[in-house]
């Protein structure tokens, strides 16, 4: 099997995977809405598909979830790339990041929304909504 078919099989059971749902309630608790933190973003590396998440999910770089050090899982969050303004809304399903001065781990597609995965890293603002 050639690396673009094994590519294309990826893609395809990632996409699948991604219409799986979550065991995690999607409900961000009334105490933590309008949380907000300021600090760098980073994204996922391609090894953690498919592992086990800090709730239980499996991780899946498709989808628009994040990790965070403290929030509880199921709060929503706008995250805002504060160099171009655009923003994603993500969920919380894991536990992170683990690198010092980084507030959030996005997933790539989630990250690939509001800026370029070739930076790593972006400058965003997070806050937690409905």
């Amino acid at each position: 099997m050639n690396q673009l078919t094994r590519l294309i099989l990826w893609f395809l059971l990632a996409l699948l995977l991604q219409s799986c749902g979550s065991h995690v309630q999607q409900r961000t608790d009334p105490e933590f809405f309008g949380y907000e933190e300021t600090g760098k973003a980073s994204f996922y590396a391609m090894k953690f598909q498919f592992r086990k998440t800090a709730s239980g999910d499996r991780f899946n770089q498709l989808a628009m979830t994040a990790a965070h050090k403290k929030l509880p899982f199921g709060t929503m969050l706008l995250v805002t790339n504060l160099e171009n303004g655009k923003s994603v809304k993500v969920m919380v399903n894991d536990r992170g990041p683990f690198i010092k001065g980084r507030i959030i781990d996005l997933t790539r597609a989630s990250f690939a929304k509001i800026g370029d995965t070739r930076k790593g890293i972006l400058s965003v603002k997070i806050v937690a909504v409905k």
